[in-house]
């Protein structure tokens, strides 16, 4: 269980967060949303214990962040979190990059080099794998930051604008199955930041938005996929946040989209079976005629729609 308690922060005199309050579960992957600079990263900052709450407090799994050392070390096994723009060795090829964390973590090796060939697979790097990471694109970069946080066993993953920074549609596909699977399929908790409402759906269990500072709403997916007459989400979000209402009217605004004559379409609704199934392959070409004892991992990518 991942819990703020009524969150608080300041950059000088202003109001970044104010009084943030939320449990989440084991086994459940949550959206935070809302758009730029309106504070997405420094909540996730303070769930991961890298930023100090002006007021508030965060818990995990019982402990509470920064009350002592052995409850802070504890807490950091089993919760991860990964900024936005990750710090790589710019002398050290992508493999060996990921050996090392993963003995960090304390992965046996038998286990460590299974899952990061099954994840060099997957995000199509194996044509880099030993190339230093200084001569790796933007893209590849955000891929070997990404796979080096999914090669562990915390149970809680906390990723800043993991689909963003250069992220190819094939590496977003690829990253959308392996975080259902690792919700699903590991019960392991995941909170990600996104300012695009399209990332949302396919991905996340429950929806939370930021605005000014507080949630201005809270949703589970499959409720608001029910109440919905298109069966789909992303058209509403996206409305909520090209008109910007305000956080009293926030929710109102998701309500008032909500009602039976509503039209709810997305992407993924207006792209045909086929165009889908050929975006999925993209993400899985390299790594579908190949055999690896981390199955878990692979099939979260290898399956068809």
């Amino acid at each position: 269980m991942l819990r703020a308690v009524n969150l608080t922060h300041h950059y000088s005199i202003t109001p970044v967060l104010q009084e943030v309050s939320l449990d989440i579960p084991a086994g459940q992957c949550v959206a935070l949303l809302g758009p730029n600079g309106i504070g997405k990263t420094t909540l996730l900052g303070i769930l991961g214990g890298v930023v100090a709450p002006t007021f508030g407090h965060v818990e995990v799994n019982g402990r509470q962040r920064r009350e002592s050392v052995d409850d802070e070390l504890q807490i950091r096994r089993e919760c991860l979190f990964l900024p936005d723009d990750c710090w790589l060795p710019s002398d050290r090829t992508g493999a060996d990059w990921l050996l090392s964390v993963g003995r960090v973590y304390g992965i046996p090796d038998q286990k460590l080099f299974s899952r990061a060939k099954a994840l060099i697979d997957i995000f199509n790097l194996d044509e880099v794998a030993l190339q230093t990471l200084g001569a790796c694109s933007t893209g590849q970069k955000k891929k070997w930051t990404l796979c080096s946080a999914l090669l562990t066993d915390s149970p809680i993953l906390l990723l800043d604008e993991p689909f963003s920074g250069g992220l190819d549609p094939a590496g977003i596909l690829a990253l959308q199955r392996i975080l259902r699977h690792a919700a699903d399929s590991e019960k392991r908790t995941i909170v990600f930041t996104t300012p695009v409402p399209e990332i949302v759906e396919g991905t996340a269990d429950r929806l939370l938005v930021l605005e000014h500072g507080r949630i201005a709403a809270d949703e589970m997916l499959h409720e608001l996929r029910m109440k919905s007459s298109g069966g789909t989400v992303t058209a509403l979000l996206q409305e909520m946040f090209f008109k910007r209402p305000s956080v009293g009217s926030m929710r109102s605004s998701m309500q008032r989209r909500l009602s039976p004559d509503s039209q709810a379409a997305s992407w993924a609704a207006a792209t045909s079976p086929d165009d889908r199934a050929r975006g999925i392959a993209l993400s899985c070409q390299h790594s579908s005629n190949r055999t690896s004892s981390s199955a878990g991992w692979a099939a979260s990518c290898h399956r068809r729609g």
